[in-house]
């Protein structure tokens, strides 16, 4: 057998006895010669004694259990408070035991990481949603404590997983869900990379067996037949390396493995015979300035794959990993697809924050709020954490909280950067309105514009790495557009733009509530004393003015209830009272651009348009522009006929759209469409956009080539959301090359 084929050749999980004591505390000496040999001997006996009857679902006595969890921990060379633990950690759930038993016999070190796994019992996210997903908020609340609590729970999750076969059916499939969905992607954001791919193929395998079973034979097939090719293309690495004078480098190869190979086939839609890298290599040497002199001496021998190199040690990810990718035209022409990293860098990218041993110095929440210094490698670690646990202080509801953490589990970074070069690491398909809240929340609220790499850009441009964001803001921008919560992809950005939109309608409905009370009461020949109100509130159950108010405005109390509040006998008067601000639209459906637009300090008698060349839908962020014949035409933020009126502040309106009832309006927008040149692609575009309820109000080819055509649509919709469904579907169509919001 080549050194290749056994260098990747598939791991045999079979039934072995259990492992003994001594041979435990052994493997614990092996990397930490200074570890507690008695700690790790008591606590052994201790669980064994206590779980003394106990079965799991295979038959096997429960103590396995926690002895397998320690022996996952030993290769990731953890602590010995950490391998106690992990002995310990089903004692007080699942026996007569409490924590202050363990606190007494084991010490409050270790009391306190079996009460954190304890607390959270499982990580059941599947169904009972809002419950579950307080679950995690408590969890991540414990983990950003004490790190050590979450690498235990993985470690117990990956051997139940490995187990999972003893499991009624039903169950499995629960499991092996909630595992793809939280502790794979938790895996990989704290660097724990062989557990994060463990997890992913054993949860894969019962979620779509069939997908694996056929990757898996053909596994063997490739490997049956590139052994030899493997061993050669090794070789050749080699003889280059030696050629440039680096010879203390080490060159070994790996196989992808099962799930790894089906998300890449989803991604790219790529059938299994189309995936060219599922053999790679890595060259390990000893200093990092020797890795960029592999880099030059590979891409000096062979020609590089464009659009596959990424320097992840000059720009390493969240979770730490550091090394470089490149693929190249390899001998014979054969794609090679290699990593480059320090010894150091490998075992990081293997064992993750275990590797760092930062948990020993990782100080309690009472230190940290005490001021002492957190060192930068955790500061760096815990980010992403650390910003979790700020939106759970926000008060962020459980269901919000749970979608936005599994989308940024799931998504893999781009890394942003300011005019002054800082550095802002976002997830994939991250907007400008994105980066713009990463910065500051008070600077994603007043953003009105941005460019990227120098040139104006819509905002709601998906981010690519290396993209320089300027943002450009107002001070007369007080609320970010309540769609925009729909449209980033930060947790961050979510809570915030909820925020900010829920303290402004508190406000609208005071003012609404206020306007409705003095046209009521003008009808009685009164004037409102918000004194009077003070007194009166009360007599119905409200306490506060703005309160009553408020309550007033969302309809949630009646005129008439403030009337017997305020002493006053109703006269009927109430009924000829018109609610404020309501219809965008006349009796005969025509759009009314003064109602369903707001104005700062406009005349209201000031005639408006929307542009003709993008259109403007409520839900996007517009502006105004005062015209040389006294009117007004509404763009939208990302319009680039604004770049003519930079300088021309003078003529900037701020206007926003009144979103109290748009019910039966239609707005302009304008999208661009790239179809394939095919028998009936344009009626099938008109077919989706009119299926979605929309008007086609002006079309034109703008471009027209053997195979493709691009046509600008004007179409009218009710708001974005509408818009954004349109485009959604066309995108999906098979003649449909691209579907964008066009900025004119």
């Amino acid at each position: 057998m080549s050194k290749i084929t056994s260098a990747i050749k598939d791991d045999k999980r079979q039934r072995r006895p259990m492992m003994r004591q001594y041979d435990l505390i052994e493997r614990v000496l092996s990397y930490d010669p200074d570890a507690d040999e008695d700690l790790l001997a008591r606590a052994y006996i201790y669980a064994m004694k206590a779980h003394a009857d106990q079965k799991r679902a295979s038959g096997d006595p429960y103590f396995s259990h926690p002895v397998e969890v320690a022996g996952i921990l030993t290769e990731l060379r953890l602590d010995d408070a950490t391998i106690a633990t992990a002995l310990l950690h089903d004692v007080v759930e699942d026996t007569g035991t409490t924590i202050e038993e363990i606190e007494r016999l084991f010490g409050p070190e270790i009391a306190h990481l079996v009460k954190g796994l304890t607390k959270i019992r499982r990580l059941d996210l599947i169904s009972r949603e809002a419950a579950q997903a307080e679950n995690l908020r408590k969890f991540l609340l414990a983990v950003s404590r004490d790190v050590r609590v979450l690498i235990v729970k993985l470690a117990d999750r990956l051997h139940n997983m490995r187990t999972l076969g003893f499991m009624p059916e039903h169950k499995r499939k629960r499991i092996a869900e909630e595992t793809m969905d939280i502790h794979a992607p938790l895996a990989g954001r704290m660097g724990l990379q062989r557990v994060r791919e463990e997890l992913e193929d054993l949860a894969f395998q019962i979620l779509n067996p069939q997908a694996y079973t056929q990757i898996r034979e053909r596994l063997r097939e490739l490997e049956a037949e590139s052994a030899d090719i493997l061993d050669e293309i090794r070789g050749e690495i080699e003889k280059v390396l030696k050629a440039h004078g680096i010879g203390d480098a080490a060159v070994t190869g790996r196989r992808k493995k099962p799930y790894s190979i089906w998300r890449k086939m989803q991604q790219k839609r790529l059938s299994l015979s189309q995936v060219t890298d599922i053999f790679g290599f890595r060259v390990i040497v000893d200093e990092t300035d020797a890795c960029y002199r592999v880099l030059g001496a590979i891409h000096q021998t062979w020609k590089i794959v464009p659009g596959r190199f990424k320097d992840y040690i000059s720009t390493p990810k969240l979770n730490g990993y550091r090394s470089i990718h490149t693929t190249v035209r390899g001998p014979g022409g054969r794609p090679v697809e290699l990593q480059i990293r320090t010894r150091r860098m490998h075992e990081v990218a293997e064992r993750g924050v275990a590797a760092h041993g930062i948990y020993k110095d990782a100080k309690s929440q009472e230190e940290s709020e005490a001021g002492v210094t957190v060192p930068a490698e955790i500061s760096e670690a815990y980010k992403w954490l650390r910003e979790m646990v700020e939106r759970l202080e926000e008060g962020e509801t459980p269901k919000g909280f749970l979608e936005h953490t599994k989308l940024e589990l799931f998504t893999d970074q781009v890394f942003c950067f300011t005019p002054k070069g800082d550095l802002i690491v976002l997830p994939r398909g991250a907007t400008a309105i994105d980066f713009a809240y990463a910065v500051h929340t008070d600077i994603g609220n007043a953003t009105v514009g941005c460019r990227i790499n120098g040139h104006h850009a819509p905002l709601l441009t998906q981010l690519n790495n290396g993209n320089e964001v300027e943002i450009i803001t107002s001070r007369m921008q007080e609320v970010p557009p309540a769609a925009w919560e729909s449209l980033v992809v930060t947790g961050k950005a979510r809570a915030a733009i909820r925020r900010a939109n829920r303290l402004a309608s508190r406000a609208d409905y005071i003012g609404l509530g206020e306007e409705v009370l003095e046209r009521w009461l003008e009808k009685l020949d009164r004037k409102l004393d918000k004194s009077e109100l003070a007194a009166a509130f009360p007599r119905i159950g409200i306490t506060d003015v703005d309160d009553g108010l408020e309550a007033l405005g969302r309809g949630e109390i009646t005129i008439g209830e403030v009337l017997q509040a305020l002493g006053v006998e109703d006269s009927g008067a109430a009924r000829d009272v018109q609610l404020p601000g309501k219809r965008a639209t006349d009796a005969q459906g025509r759009l009314n651009l003064r109602k369903a637009v707001l104005a700062r300090g406009l005349e209201r008698n000031l005639p408006m348009r929307i542009s003709p060349e993008t259109g403007a839908v409520p839900g996007e962020r517009i502006i105004g522009i005062r015209e040389r014949d006294g009117g007004v035409t509404i763009h939208p933020i990302f319009a680039r006929r604004l770049e003519k009126y930079e300088e021309e502040a003078e003529r900037w309106v701020d206007l926003k759209w009144n979103m109290a009832d748009l019910e039966g309006a239609l707005f302009p927008a304008r999208i661009k469409v790239v179809v394939h040149n095919e028998v009936g692609a344009l009626a099938e575009v008109a077919r989706i956009i009119g299926e979605r309820g929309a008007n086609i109000e002006n079309l034109v080819m703008t471009h027209r080539a053997s195979d493709f055509y691009d046509f600008d649509i004007m179409i009218e919709v009710r708001d974005l959301g509408h818009l954004n469904g349109i485009l959604a579907s066309l995108d999906h169509c098979i003649v449909v090359s691209e579907a964008i919001r066009d900025g004119g």
